[in-house]
């Protein structure tokens, strides 16, 4: 399985940006999808979560700004990040976990560089 993440850039405090995860058919129909980060130094953590019923969750660092969605037409998951702050500055992760985390996929990361 392999997931592909995209949409990483440099962008100014206050701007935004989208986050694309792409997998193969139907993954995330089955799977949590969950968007990871990790800024240099620090550890990774989780941002935000989408169940396959369509809950949601957040970090409480990024909510009423982000926001996850899936599109399972084209196999994607995406997170919105409005309102970006320099904090916000990270590698960010695309996962797909199953079964408890017994099935557990990462894409490679993109890197979302926040300026001042």
């Amino acid at each position: 399985v392999q997931l592909q993440a995209s949409g990483g850039g440099l962008v100014q405090a206050g701007g935004s940006l989208t986050l694309t995860c792409t997998a193969s058919l139907n993954f995330f129909s089955i799977h949590v999808a969950n968007w990871y980060r990790q800024a240099p130094g620090k550890q990774r953590e989780l941002v935000a979560t989408l169940t396959t019923r369509d809950s949601t969750n957040y970090a409480e660092s990024v909510k009423g700004r982000f926001t996850i969605s899936r599109d399972n037409a084209k196999n994607t998951v995406s997170l919105q990040m409005n309102s970006l702050k320099p904090e916000d500055t990270a590698i960010y992760y695309c996962n797909g976990q199953r079964q408890g985390g017994l099935y557990d996929y990462w894409g490679q990361g993109t890197l979302v560089t926040v300026s001042s």
